[in-house]
């Protein structure tokens, strides 16, 4: 396992060891021990997976309490992960990757930074554990193509749930 910081600080970004022989594939997504090793010491109450398919985009959601920890478990998808404290000198920074099943790769997101993924192949499996549970009422949500962030997303027309279509402009919300 290796682990390194990326740009947008508390993001981490953890590449995962596989084992394979003529049987197929073994990839631990978890482990405690491990994880503490590189200082990373918490405690996950909830894992979820997605299911979507080619050209769904969800979020940005998050809230102030939750990490998550991120992976592609089949596709590819387009992750983004921005810094949603208001009080932050960071605020509205973000930062993307691409993970697939083919990458084995996991994203550490801190509280108080946004979760957005958009679906890349024809359909994808999205895991992700939270050290909370999932209290959507809880969470705050901006667009996806809000201008204020400028994310460069490669898709013009995503498939977007109510709540994500509904959602307002930062600058609506002043």
């Amino acid at each position: 396992m290796k682990v390194s910081e990326t740009n947008l600080k508390g993001v981490v970004l953890i590449d995962l060891e596989s084992f394979e022989d003529h049987r197929g594939e073994y990839l631990s997504i978890h482990d405690v021990s491990k994880y503490k090793d590189f200082g990373i010491d918490l405690s996950f109450l909830q894992d979820s997976v997605i299911f979507s398919k080619k050209n769904v985009l969800r979020g940005i959601h998050g809230d102030e309490k939750t990490w998550k920890l991120i992976s592609c478990l089949k596709g590819e998808i387009y992750q983004v992960v921005i810094n949603c404290d208001k009080t932050s000198d960071n605020f509205g920074k973000w930062t993307s990757f691409y993970l697939s099943d083919k990458k084995r790769q996991q994203i550490l997101i801190p509280p108080k930074h946004g979760n957005a993924f958009l679906i890349l192949s024809d359909d994808a499996i999205y895991n992700y554990k939270q050290s909370t549970n999932y209290e959507p009422q809880h969470q705050f949500s901006y667009r996806w193509d809000d201008p204020l962030f400028s994310i460069k997303w490669p898709v013009t027309n995503p498939i977007l749930s109510k709540r994500d279509s509904e959602t307002k402009f930062i600058s609506h919300l002043k």
